[in-house]
């Protein structure tokens, strides 16, 4: 078995399952955000009176962080309400940050766990070695009703990624790369897992937006077997206890796919979709209006010393506004102890509350009709990020921050 598979037999309590087989699992971990009110309703609906693990649900006050409507803050009040009512103390405030990176942040994300949040991109926790997907609101009802949920066990990708990035390439590149090749329903319900030598030059935090963005290509989990580097990064939080499923060596997959990343330059998902990518070079010079560099994607803390070490002692022009929106408190508070948010701040950039902002459309940096963005989040749908008359680029956040010094879309490689 693959080690997603080996997961989800531990789960169910089984020694072995199959692709294809339908199993019960105990979920280590539930996260509901703040999108999903409807989770408490459904939960009353299919008769829940108590919740069967409240000790392992996780709130995350993140989409509307802090609310900007009276609806929003009622639905945060409600749930706050909710879970301590059910005995449910695990509640990260509009304070915290987005649920994946809070997650990371405070050791949940970890080898061997089963991971389930109403938000998509939950793959993320395929970096750490965990099984991480989301579900919907009535999914997730069933979790805090009984601790389990079924799952189909998924075909396993393999993508092997070869080669040495060049100079202004990151994870991100490549990710958006393989997307543009595969196209966005390649993978729609497969686990994918990613392998070979370029994971050495990445840290978690470039694995992690690798894990973020199979979602765009419709994997349900993804997978990095640990390493020395998933260890050091366990080591320095006080992470003791986790399961490590290896992958077997003779394990058949379903499809293996290599990518030289060393063929790599720096990409786009060019408007609107997203495995619409092409080469960044064949949008050189065109105008910006916003410059958007966070979200679980790409607003950790490695992202904003990229950024800082571009922005450092220049001036973003008056034409172009750069948001920075930290993926967690966790990552402000070191990125301020560095002195990364005041070389932000100073070259004339716009510091937002870590959380998910504008990259749902529904506050807190939204595009008016005409203008352009290009931005280090995950998705450029029209209307994603405010106006459907909007557009979006998405990018590397080097390639954000390069943008942003330009006043319109530019090579990062000069920088490094």
């Amino acid at each position: 078995m693959h080690a997603l598979e080996k997961i989800l037999a531990l789960k169910a309590g089984k020694t072995a399952v199959t692709t294809g087989e339908i199993v019960n699992c105990e979920v280590d971990w539930a996260g509901i955000n703040d999108l999903y009110l409807q989770t408490v309703r459904s939960f009353h609906e299919i008769g829940g009176k108590r919740l069967a693990k409240p000790d392992r649900v996780v709130m995350f006050m993140d989409h509307y962080a802090p609310a900007s409507t009276i609806i929003q803050a009622d639905n945060q009040k409600q749930f706050r309400a909710f879970l301590r009512e059910h005995g449910a103390h695990r509640i990260m405030d509009v304070n915290q940050g987005v649920c994946h990176q809070v997650l990371a942040d405070n050791g949940f994300s970890k080898p061997g766990q089963l991971m389930v949040v109403t938000d998509s991109h939950t793959t993320t926790h395929g970096a750490f070695g965990a099984f991480g997907t989301g579900v919907g609101a009535t999914d997730m009802a069933t979790i805090l009703a009984t601790g389990s949920l079924w799952f189909r066990v998924p075909e396993i990708l393999r993508i092997t990624l070869t080669g040495t990035p060049r100079k202004g390439v990151f994870s991100k590149d490549v990710i958006l790369h393989v997307i543009g090749r595969l196209g966005a329903d390649y993978a729609v319900y497969k686990g994918v897992e990613f392998a070979g030598p370029t994971l050495a030059c990445w840290g978690v935090s470039e694995r992690m937006a690798l894990c973020n963005m199979s979602t765009e290509m419709g994997a349900k989990c993804s997978y990095i077997e640990p390493d020395a580097v998933t260890m050091e990064f366990l080591k320095k939080r006080n992470i003791a206890e986790y399961e490590i499923f290896r992958t077997d060596r003779d394990f058949r997959y379903a499809e293996e796919l290599t990518f030289d990343v060393s063929d790599i330059g720096p990409q786009l998902a060019v408007p609107s979709s997203v495995d619409n990518v092409e080469p960044l070079e064949n949008h050189l010079g065109q105008r910006i209006d916003q410059a958007y560099i966070g979200s679980c994607t790409g607003g950790r803390l490695e992202d904003l010393a990229v950024a800082a070490s571009m922005l450092r002692g220049r001036k973003i022009p008056s034409t172009v506004r750069l948001l920075i929106v930290p993926a967690s408190r966790g990552v402000l508070l070191e990125a301020m102890e560095k002195g990364y948010i005041r070389d932000l701040v100073e070259a004339g950039a716009t510091l937002v509350t870590p959380s998910c902002a504008a990259c749902l459309g529904t506050h807190q940096g939204l595009l008016a009709p005409g203008e352009v963005c290009i931005s280090a989040t995950n998705r450029n749908f029209p209307g994603r990020m405010g106006s459907t008359e909007a557009k979006i680029f998405l990018g590397s956040p080097a390639a954000v921050a390069a943008s942003a010094l330009a006043g319109s879309i530019s090579d990062p490689a000069m920088y490094f």
